[in-house]
């Protein structure tokens, strides 16, 4: 079947004439759909809609525009299981974690829902009589959402939900790998009753969709998930426009395990934080940092929990870990493996699984254990996102920080231990955005902010009221009721 873009409420054919399949990552042979390819011109008429759109939207009331909103995460909850059952079979994702997947884009619309008749801004005391002081957040205009495949649902939703109800209009580019399930999202978009126009969705390459929204004059704030080297040029370019930019990049994220943790606990934390979702979240954990005392221990159960681990396709109630997004995908985590065999020790996986009956036409890799990495070691420092977890072993709690924030990046970071003091120093000390105690790495809640420190973004957040701020002006409004003039900072008042 062939999908069209979605503009000024319309479902259309590219201008560019051209199409390309998705297809399911673990069976090649099922196509799902073919979508448009398509080009500048494209997103040019996108753009346009979304512009013409903006007055009247932005002249809604917020808590209209928030009604529309919950109508959409209504439907999102009345679709779930269909809405699972596609983002599975089009981007591998055990059904569980769809469902969860899912769920995230309807607790956002709810949220936001609500932010329609919230919305704070500050009313304070002006420093001169009868004079009114008060500051309002206003839209910014058309905003440019650009997202990843690993999240096909709920990132979209973190981005587009803040967006709109703030008043703005959006030209949305999904990611290649997974355009079916922005497809069903902006049809449900369009049935809870947002305004035509106000929702755009232009599927592409990041080269011919992507960019050519980064660089329009008439979209002045971008939201971005993706790799760093993509984020660092769309902040060049976005800076020689000003925009309003939010990143949300590259993630190396830790567990710490101490000596007097709970190993039980800890093995449940780790290997869902390390293979849930097949090592393809940006919470997922790359790196477990054990005390010397127990890592042993640690790693005998992990080793075992993790070879019970069973490979297969998302759909199958039976399946632990479904494949990777791609052949691309599979053959980076190929090549760490390799790295490991030279510079660690693999004691678990290590192998693309693609040999096994049922498997061979998927981009299925064996959840993998490695240990003796060194926390400056490339498994210790750069990015895999796959099912592939390293082992750093430290004398004592002052290593541990040392080895966990001795990253360019920091997302999420969690400790395992029975000292509530520890447990409170590693709230103070770990350099991430999000931390967690005795819990692994993943399962942020969409009412508290989301984003990372250092390299991992550019300080913004989606998720909970603070979403807002990417997308909104602050304007400050004073009112002078005195009927004469008076010189703030200046000593005027009258007697």
């Amino acid at each position: 079947m062939e999908h069209g873009n979605f503009i000024a409420g319309e479902w259309c054919a590219s201008g560019t004439g051209e199409t390309f399949e998705s297809v399911n990552p673990a069976d090649t042979r099922d196509v799902i759909g073919r979508f448009q390819a398509s080009g500048p011109a494209d997103v040019a008429e996108a753009i346009r809609a979304a512009d013409s759109a903006l007055p009247a939207w932005r002249a809604t009331p917020a808590p209209k525009r928030g009604e529309i909103l919950y109508r959409f995460g209504a439907l999102m909850a009345e679709h779930k299981e269909r809405l699972a059952g596609a983002m599975t079979r089009e981007m591998g994702k055990v059904v569980a974690e769809a469902r969860g997947d899912v769920q995230e884009g309807i607790d956002i619309a709810f949220l936001m829902a609500g932010e329609g008749r919230r919305m704070f801004g500050d009313t304070v005391p002006s420093e001169l009589p009868d004079k009114w002081a008060m500051s309002i957040r206003q839209p910014i205009g058309v905003a440019g959402i650009i997202t990843p495949w690993n999240f096909p649902m709920a990132i979209p939703c973190w981005k587009m939900m803040p967006a709109l109800v703030s008043g703005n209009a959006v030209v949305f580019k999904p990611a290649t790998d997974t355009p079916h399930c922005a497809v069903l999202l902006v049809e449900l978009m369009a049935e809870a009753g947002f305004p035509a126009g106000t929702v755009n969705l232009v599927t592409g390459s990041g080269e011919a969709v992507g960019m050519p929204i980064v660089e329009s004059p008439d979209v002045p704030v971008i939201s971005f998930t993706g790799s760093t080297d993509t984020g660092r040029r769309i902040a060049a370019v976005a800076a020689r426009r000003l925009k309003r930019l939010s990143l949300e990049l590259v993630v190396k994220n830790g567990i710490v395990v101490m000596d007097d943790a709970d190993l039980d606990l800890a093995v449940d934390g780790i290997v869902w934080s390390a293979f849930g979702t097949t090592g393809q979240r940006c919470t997922a954990c790359s790196r477990v940092i054990v005390a010397d005392a127990v890592a042993d221990e640690l790693l005998d159960r992990l080793v075992a929990r993790t070879a019970a681990l069973r490979l297969g396709p998302g759909n199958d109630p039976e399946t632990d870990v479904g494949p990777l997004i791609s052949r691309a995908a599979s053959e980076k985590v190929a090549r760490y493996a390799e790295v490991a065999a030279r510079e660690a020790e693999i004691v678990q996986g290590g192998a693309v699984a693609t040999d096994r009956a049922g498997l061979e036409h998927g981009h299925f890799f064996e959840p993998t254990i490695v240990d003796r990495v060194r926390p400056m070691d490339r498994l210790g420092q750069e990015e895999i996102f796959g099912p592939l977890l390293s082992i750093i072993r430290v004398a004592d709690y002052g290593e541990a920080v040392l080895a966990l924030n001795q990253t360019r990046y920091g997302l999420s970071s969690s400790i395992y231990t029975a000292d509530v003091n520890l447990a409170f120093q590693a709230m103070r000390d770990f350099e991430t955005g999000i931390v967690y105690v005795n819990a692994g790495t993943i399962g942020a809640e969409t009412h508290l902010p989301f984003g990372g420190w250092k390299g991992t973004g550019n300080g913004h957040r989606e998720a909970g009221h603070v979403a807002l701020d990417t997308f909104t002006e602050w304007k400050s409004i004073y009112i002078d009721y005195s009927g004469h003039l008076q010189r703030a900072q200046i000593d005027n008042q009258r007697a």
